[in-house]
């Protein structure tokens, strides 16, 4: 990374964009490689900052690697890297949480599927894992850095204090463990807590929920009030026609649990009961 751009090794961090960046090299190689070998693969990264994940990347033989980058300075010196010149690494600048995934795919010739390796700014980490998995078919593994915390709640388990709706999201269409954890010195600047890398691989089709966009609507319910038992919490989303207990009952669910009780297949299955006492216009 030096050698590509050593002005940017002083370069200081934007707070308004949570920019923390990484320098150590093992470290880099590590982030870049936890979902598998990226030979061959065509990559997304978000905020490459300086560099130093994308140098990896290109180094460990990524075919064509698209960064997002929304600060100029960034963009301007990836630019003038030799992959940029000759086809391997492209600049898109913007918000990625504003860019489509499918345009960005048939804009710079991507092979589905593509990977996704990011040191993520944690002000848009959840809400962009969020998008990709809504829209994950073209996605294959992704291996992102977030704050401890989040990771914590995309792999947590039934149960435990941090599942909730972004657990039972990402596990409806991928299989997510977290790789390493890093701590807040490992950063420049440092933040205040500390950070881990989740890889997450898509499930089978087979394996995967298809019907997202209701089980965002049940688990938001259902989670909304997380005290309260699910015949009162699902209250909301619920027709006249039919209660929210008669709903769990049909779904073969105690109505008296709370959501953080119920795994992914009664999620599932919730969901799918759901969908049948729904408007057909409202059916995801």
């Amino acid at each position: 990374m030096a050698e590509d751009s050593p002005e940017l090794l002083r370069a200081a961090a934007n707070k308004k964009l949570g920019q923390h960046f990484l320098f150590d090299p093992d470290i880099l190689k590590r982030a870049a490689l936890a979902s598998g070998p990226v030979e061959g693969r065509d990559v997304l990264e978000v905020g490459p900052g300086p560099g130093g994940l994308t140098r990896a990347l290109l180094d460990n033989g990524a075919r064509k690697l698209v960064c997002v980058e929304m600060d100029d300075r960034f963009a301007d010196a990836l630019q003038t890297w030799p992959e940029a010149t000759q086809g391997r690494l492209s600049v898109e600048r913007g918000d990625a949480m504003q860019i489509s995934l499918a345009s960005l795919m048939e804009r710079y010739d991507l092979t589905a599927p593509i990977k996704i390796i990011a040191n993520l700014p944690y002000n848009v980490g959840t809400p962009l894992f969020i998008n990709w998995v809504l829209q994950s078919e073209q996605i294959g593994e992704m291996a992102l850095m977030f704050q401890k915390e989040v990771a914590q709640r995309i792999c947590a388990k039934p149960g435990s204090k941090h599942y909730g709706r972004l657990a039972v999201i990402a596990q409806a269409v991928t299989r997510p463990r977290m790789a390493f954890t890093l701590p807040p010195g490992a950063f420049k600047p440092p933040p205040k807590v500390a950070s881990a890398v989740v890889v997450t691989e898509r499930l089978p089709t087979s394996e995967a929920y298809p019907h997202l966009e209701a089980l965002q609507t049940v688990t938001a319910a259902a989670f909304g009030q997380r005290r309260k038992m699910l015949r009162a919490s699902l209250k909301p989303i619920m027709s006249e026609t039919v209660s929210a207990e008669e709903l769990l009952n049909s779904a073969g669910i105690d109505p008296t649990r709370r959501a953080e009780t119920l795994s992914q297949a009664e999620f599932r299955k919730l969901t799918s009961e759901w969908l049948k006492v729904q408007p057909s216009s409202s059916k995801a």
